[in-house]
């Protein structure tokens, strides 16, 4: 039984700790929050402790792992903190949003036999996974392009878009990971183009966009294609198409229900896309805990790593610096 304890008892560390707690070989050996009454809640709902501080997390010997759901600024110290600990850490995506400080901590853990997986949880969607398979099996033959469309149901509060990163470091990102995993190869170069459409005011005055193209391509040819958008009238638009030399295949959008009526005055009338994230991707946020929990039980190394967050933030920097100037950026560039 491996027991974690949860740093940040916010919307998505609320969520790990109920999936921690329904996890049959996990325990939630408790949670922390600078936020008290949150950390309150989710610690009386489980009936278990609420920590007094970060530090004793990490130094209860009642702790194996700490996932850490705090702000992005914490991650890297808490991160490090849990290398010296000895414990494993499971942290939420970004590591950081500074390229250098990201680096910095990669020299001072180098050789840290600890694991450190990346909260990246769109690989482990069913829907992905089984397209990634036929792509493997050669199903598609030989593949060509990677197509991903990621579009939120709505813009989020002015103050998370404030302290974001901007949109490649904090949604673009979980992309940039899913491309590299689809492609099978590192990439080599970036093009990108930015767009303030939902809400230009916001967007100028913060230096980032809403609406946002990337394209992604391998040394051998293979290309990736990201869309964003911070809003879609329709819902919570998530799709992925891998296209190769014998055909594709296609991971759809998951809907409220599967019902769909044919009507004298319309057919093919489908329900609502499911809202947000959670609930789009609940499946892969249990299947992502419990390969950690695998990693750490067996001694295997993690599906998703600090190096994987890394080269993710350096993709999000490259697209920033093409869409600055207009060209396309190579990886070799960045960092």
């Amino acid at each position: 039984m491996v027991r974690i304890a949860v740093l940040g008892c916010g919307r998505i560390g609320r969520m790990h700790a109920d999936n921690i707690a329904a996890h049959p070989r996990a325990r939630l050996a408790g949670v922390f929050d600078v936020h008290d009454p949150s950390a309150t809640e989710v610690a009386t709902r489980h009936d278990v402790r609420k920590f007094a501080s970060a530090d004793d997390v990490f130094s209860s010997a009642e702790v194996d792992a700490v996932l850490i759901a705090t702000s992005t600024p914490t991650h890297v110290d808490f991160i490090e903190q849990g290398v010296r600990a000895r414990k494993a850490i499971f942290c939420e995506k970004p590591i950081d949003l500074s390229l250098d400080r990201v680096n910095a901590l990669r020299e001072r853990i180098a050789g840290a036999d600890v694991p450190i997986m990346l909260g990246f949880v769109r690989r482990f969607d069913e829907g992905h996974a089984a397209a990634r398979q036929a792509m493997l099996d050669g199903e598609i033959g030989n593949l060509h392009q990677v197509v991903i469309t990621s579009r939120d149901p709505g813009l989020a509060p002015e103050a998370y878009i404030e302290v974001s990163g901007g949109i490649f470091r904090d949604m673009t990102i979980h992309d940039l990971d899913l491309a590299r995993f689809m492609l099978g190869e590192e990439v080599a170069a970036v093009s990108a183009q930015g767009s303030r459409l939902v809400n230009p005011e916001l967007m100028e005055r913060c230096d980032d966009y809403d609406t946002v193209v990337v394209t992604l391509m391998t040394d051998s040819g293979k290309q990736a294609i990201i869309t964003n958008s911070r809003e879609a009238a329709y819902g919570y638009d998530q799709r992925l198409e891998l296209f190769g030399s014998k055909g594709m295949v296609i991971s759809e959008n998951h809907r409220q229900n599967l019902v769909t009526k044919h009507l004298a005055s319309a057919t093919g009338i489908s329900a609502p896309l499911q809202f947000f994230f959670i609930e789009r991707y609940m499946p892969a946020f249990m299947t992502e805990i419990g390969l950690f929990v695998d990693a750490i039980e067996n001694h295997r190394p993690v599906p998703v790593g600090f190096e994987d967050g890394r080269i993710a933030l350096m993709l999000a920097n490259a697209c920033f610096k093409s869409v600055a100037e207009g060209r396309v950026v190579k990886i070799s560039e960045i960092g």
